[in-house]
């Protein structure tokens, strides 16, 4: 964990300026308090919204960064939250929960060997008065990604998502060593899991590669638009069909009774059917309603 090392050495006026962005009131909520969970060596500090140190008690290094690097800190929530509006559907499928909470959001950045560029975040709710108390009762909302360099992202940041899913299939498997009691029992789920990751890992990427890194909607006619759609559609289905089985697996550990295990193959279901979510919402959505636009307008 080195995201206080990695942040420190980010040059703030080399970052792209952040674009205006109209945020509706979820969104203004989720910003105003929005916690960060940031790893300085072996220790994760959980930051309040204006920085102040929650827990542990603060040493001298985080105290210094905090102070120095105030901005830094600004410009890194202001990034998080646009970055949530505009390509990942969390808060909004998650509204419920985050609006029982007053906006309470938790970003934990995992800096991903850049140089302090590039993060995979993951995102939790909690009640703000046991947050302390109870900080083990934290709902999981999902995870999603942020280049602070690049804030456009290409295929609508679908390439991240995908290899995040088959990097966690290999840490759930390295896990069920140690917390899946009899795991040689479920053998033939992992193997099914294993081989549904991988083909929407290799097809895919191998989609993503024959399509346009960006949509110009301005330049595109309706029939590119038609294919390009049906490509996205074609890799959903592949997590489509890793999410039935990731289910069928989950139900059984259930009904097993192992809460050993089945809570980090929820976890894993979570950012599938987010995926999902985001295809459908996000991707084949919003392509989808430029088609009819087009149908309209040239009909």
């Amino acid at each position: 964990m080195n995201e206080v090392e990695e942040l420190s050495k980010l040059d703030q006026a080399g970052l792209p300026p952040l674009k205006p962005v109209l945020l509706d009131d979820l969104y203004q909520s989720v910003l105003k308090n929005l916690h960060l969970e940031l790893g300085r060596g072996p220790v994760l500090y959980l930051l309040s919204p204006n920085y102040s140190v929650l827990n542990p008690t603060p040493d001298e290094g985080i105290t210094e960064f905090i102070t120095r690097r105030e901005p830094l800190l600004d410009y890194l929530k202001e990034a998080i939250v646009q970055n949530l509006a505009e390509y990942s559907v969390l808060i909004d499928i998650s509204s419920y929960f985050i609006e029982q909470n007053g906006g309470l959001l938790l970003a934990r950045l995992r800096e991903r060997d850049s140089d302090g560029r590039r993060f995979e975040i993951k995102y939790y709710t909690h009640e703000p008065k046991e947050l302390l108390s109870r900080y083990e009762d934290k709902i999981y909302i999902g995870r999603d990604f942020l280049d602070l360099y690049s804030p456009v992202r290409k295929y609508f940041g679908l390439k991240d998502a995908i290899v995040s899913l088959k990097s966690q299939f290999e840490r759930l498997t390295e896990r069920a060593g140690a917390k899946l009691r009899k795991a040689q029992d479920f053998a033939s789920y992992f193997q099914e899991i294993g081989e549904s990751v991988n083909e929407l890992h290799t097809e895919g990427l191998l989609i993503l590669q024959s399509l346009p890194p960006h949509l110009d909607f301005a330049k595109l006619s309706g029939k590119d638009l038609i294919d390009i759609n049906a490509q996205y559609r074609t890799i959903n289905h592949f997590v489509i069909e890793l999410h039935d089985t990731v289910a069928e697996f989950e139900n059984l550990l259930r009904y097993k009774e192992r809460s050993d295990f089945v809570r980090y193959v929820t976890k894993y279901k979570k950012d599938v059917t987010n995926l999902i979510s985001y295809f459908n919402i996000k991707v084949n959505g919003v392509i989808a309603q430029r088609i009819h636009g087009c149908k309209a307008k040239h009909g």
